[in-house]
């Protein structure tokens, strides 16, 4: 096992996977250029401040555009030690580690927990963040396997699922998975600055699936989409392309309500979309899975989730996901339940006798 391990940034992903190593016996260390926030995390219990002696493995928790640098400088500072960092671009750091540190290749290992929230910083932190998430190591030409290991065994310490993927690769697929999803958000969500607040008022579960990750912070994305620019470009670019298609489409549409082709146009975004999300991976990543939901109207008042929880796990049933809306200007609140579709008919008959107003 390794024993001792230095987290160098105190942000969100620092802070968490200190808390999470600390609560599994890891010697854990912190250091960061902001003293609150290395106070912060040490006070969150992710580690102490400082290191008297070498770690086995130092974790960069820094931001995209500095980290190649400051994996240089701990491989500098720490000759018996391995290094990787866990931001969300691999081949712009691996780059910049190349030219900063080219004696010190083999003990470097890029990584990428796929973990995060909306929110930032150590506050943020959540000891159980990388539980059952992806943990992608990125090893290079020159990397060691004991540096592929050491990372590899702190990704499962903390919970995650780690997977070997070449850098290149990696940030090609976060383009599509990750960075496409925040600029779709971001924009959708900027919208809602031009209308009415009468008009955000009818705001529904529709427009804050598509836009919660738009709370993130802007100079971290900025950083994070410019960093990985080249492979996020041409993603960018065939999404504006059937922006486009669609733009034309409605266009038609309102110039003459009979023309022919553009509601096939429209038809065909939505299928892919339904193609595309289809492909997203169920839980613990198995393959997809279609659920069956219910929806139940609570009331908005303490201790009625619990019930509801309650009432659902006397009828032995799973709940697989979970969404809540609440009514405007009403004392209730929506709520929608995924579960097996074989479960379908003995929930709802449960519910019903135990007194929810149950909907298909």
């Amino acid at each position: 096992m390794t024993d001792h391990v230095l987290v160098v940034g105190t942000g969100l992903l620092g802070t968490s996977v200190g808390i999470a190593l600390s609560r599994k016996g890891f010697r854990v260390s912190l250091e960061d250029v902001s003293p609150t926030a290395v106070a912060l995390a040490r006070d969150l219990g992710a580690g102490t401040i400082g290191t008297d002696d070498s770690p086995d493995l130092v974790i960069v928790a820094a931001p995209p555009d500095v980290a190649g640098q400051v994996v240089a400088d701990q491989l500098a500072a720490y000759p018996r030690a391995h290094v990787t960092d866990v931001a969300s671009v691999k081949v712009a750091v691996a780059d910049a580690v190349r030219r900063s540190a080219p004696d010190h290749l083999d003990r470097y290992v890029g990584s990428h927990p796929m973990a995060g929230r909306e929110r930032s910083g150590a506050v943020a932190a959540q000891a159980d963040l990388f539980e059952g998430r992806t943990w992608v190591i990125c090893p290079h030409a020159a990397t060691a396997p004991e540096a592929t290991e050491l990372v590899r065994r702190v990704a499962e310490a903390v919970g995650a699922v780690p997977v070997t993927m070449d850098a290149a690769e990696h940030d090609a697929a976060v383009a599509t998975v990750s960075h496409l999803p925040q600029v779709a958000a971001s924009l959708v969500a900027a919208r809602l600055r031009e209308v009415s607040e009468d008009a955000v008022a009818l705001a529904g579960q529709g427009v804050r699936d598509v836009t919660r990750i738009a709370a993130s912070d802007p100079m971290l994305w900025t950083q994070i989409l410019a960093g990985n620019a080249s492979a996020l470009l041409p993603v960018v670019e065939r999404l504006a392309g059937d922006v486009a298609a669609v733009r034309d489409a409605l266009r038609r549409v309102t110039d003459d309500p009979d023309s022919e082709g553009a509601r096939g146009v429209l038809a065909t975004a939505i299928a892919d979309g339904q193609l595309g999300r289809a492909r997203i991976p169920g839980k613990h990543g198995a393959p997809p899975t279609t659920y069956a939901t219910v929806l139940v109207v609570v009331p908005d008042r303490p201790g009625s989730l619990a019930h509801l929880f309650h009432d659902v796990g006397a009828a032995s049933v799973s709940i697989e996901d979970i969404r809540i809306e609440h009514a405007r200007g009403g004392p209730v609140g929506l709520v929608e339940l995924s579960v097996l579709p074989a479960v379908l008919d003995r929930l709802r008959s449960a519910l019903t006798a135990a007194g929810w107003s149950v909907h298909e």
